[in-house]
């Protein structure tokens, strides 16, 4: 079995009692689990697997595939204030879909687990600014090694890594105030 602390990212069902989790960690990247009973009442996971909360997870490798089995979940932040605001939750989505797009799976990213962590954090206390994603587009670039000094960071991450999250439109023009 393995620990490591990470950011729930993603959930969706898997069948009638599990779920998939997708979660990033600094030291083991992008992580795919399996919640096996995760869907039954009274769960051991029960109120531990919501997005975005920041866990003390515990897994057990599979040695066929990247799917691996989520033994045991320890909250350290659940960051409910994202969910303050539809514009919160909807940058929060952004930042994560960004993170997806430009790491590999299983491969460390501390950097880009750092900038997403701290990115949540913000967002957990305050609504998201325009100035505010911009800053999370440009150091994502500047941690890739992808900067460009006559484009955007977002050009230069759409030109290396294909077309850019479609909320990035809605949530530049809620932030345009």
């Amino acid at each position: 079995m393995e620990k490591t602390t990470a950011s729930l990212i993603r959930r969706f069902p898997l069948t009638e009692t599990s779920l998939i989790i997708h979660w990033c960690s600094g030291s083991q990247g992008l992580i795919k689990t399996v919640a096996k009973g995760a869907r039954r009442p009274k769960n051991r996971f029960a109120g531990k697997l919501d997005l975005f909360f920041l866990c003390e997870i515990e897994i057990v490798r599979s040695r066929k595939s990247d799917l691996h089995i989520l033994k045991d979940v320890a909250i350290l932040q659940t960051r409910v204030g994202i969910r303050d605001s539809y514009v919160q939750t909807l940058a929060a989505a952004y930042f994560v879909k960004l993170i997806e797009q430009v790491a590999e799976s299983a491969t460390p990213i501390p950097e880009l687990t750092d900038l997403l962590e701290r990115s949540l954090g913000y967002l957990d206390q305050n609504r998201p600014t325009q100035r505010a994603v911009l800053h999370f587009e440009k150091e994502l670039a500047r941690c890739l090694g992808i900067v460009h000094p006559s484009r955007s960071p977002a050009i230069s991450i759409s030109n290396t890594f294909g077309k850019l999250p479609k909320q990035r439109e809605e949530l530049l023009d809620m932030t345009s105030n």
